[in-house]
């Protein structure tokens, strides 16, 4: 349930009330009794915590930015792959069969 802060037109009287958002708004002062108790536009209070998404979520160890995803091209289809070497520094020079 959300917490509205009213304050009282007449006297000058401020209060937090927890109040459904289906309720209807006060309107008389507890001070007073007068006629005159207005919500008030106030930020929102509440606060996001636990494991959820938070911005930090996608950046890399201590506090860097990722780079952009459009920063790096994707590899296409007709690219051929590149190959892998021993860690001898040897290739591995034997033509591909053909069957």
């Amino acid at each position: 349930m959300p917490i509205y802060a009213y304050r009282c037109q007449s006297c000058g009287f401020a209060k937090d009330v927890l109040q459904k958002m289906s309720d209807a708004p006060l309107t008389d002062c507890p001070e007073c009794k007068q006629p005159s108790f207005k919500k008030q536009l106030t930020a929102a209070g509440f606060q996001l915590k636990g494991t959820g998404w938070y911005v930090t979520d996608f950046r890399g160890g201590a506090g860097a930015t990722s780079a952009p995803a459009t920063a790096a091209a994707p590899a296409t289809p007709s690219e051929p792959a590149a190959a892998a070497t021993p860690s001898t520094g040897t290739t591995d020079t034997k033509p591909a069969s053909t069957s």
